[in-house]
């Protein structure tokens, strides 16, 4: 695993209530909560880009309950905000340019769930050009074994899959 700390953006895929209380596996929803805070507080310190996400339905005049981030993961000042409606975070966004704008050439995905947002969005990263590195115990699944295939056959191809503690030894 190789990455330049202040060339490294985090992204924190749809850490919103209405998700984090689903019945995930491997990890609970406050698990990856907690974990996602532990790796964005250090990313601040250092002060490397943060990047939240969060999906917001299109074509509807509300969005349902608990659609905003979890009271744990607010923005800050510095952070870059996208609002996706569709699964992945690029298309339809102007997040690649911010990026850039920012020199990021790697992102380090985090969130929910492994093969939906998460997914998704690494897979518009590396067709944008980014590196992308995975966090396996900063995000889950809808269900154990789609987190399991997904980070032992599908995210490999994209990038190297870590955990929490070994992200955070780098910083």
């Amino acid at each position: 695993m190789t990455f330049t700390v202040g060339r490294a953006a985090l992204v924190i895929v749809d850490l919103m209530p209405r998700l984090v209380s689903l019945d995930l596996g491997p990890h609970r929803g406050a698990d990856v909560v907690a974990r996602a805070v532990l790796l964005a507080n250090a990313w601040r310190r250092v002060g490397a880009p943060v990047v939240l996400v969060r999906v917001e339905r299109p074509g509807v005049t509300s969005q349902p309950p608990g659609s905003g981030f979890v009271p744990e993961i607010q923005p800050q000042e510095r952070d870059i905000v996208v609002v996706k409606r569709t699964i992945g975070a690029f298309y339809g966004t102007d997040l690649s340019v911010r990026l850039q704008e920012r020199g990021v050439d790697t992102v380090v995905m985090t969130g929910l769930a492994t093969t939906m947002g998460v997914e998704s969005t690494a897979r518009a990263a590396a067709d944008h050009g980014f590196d992308v590195l995975f966090v396996a115990d900063a995000m889950s699944g809808m269900t154990s074994a789609e987190h399991h295939h997904a980070l032992s056959v599908v995210l490999p191809r994209f990038g190297p899959v870590v955990e929490t503690e070994e992200i955070l030894a780098r910083l």
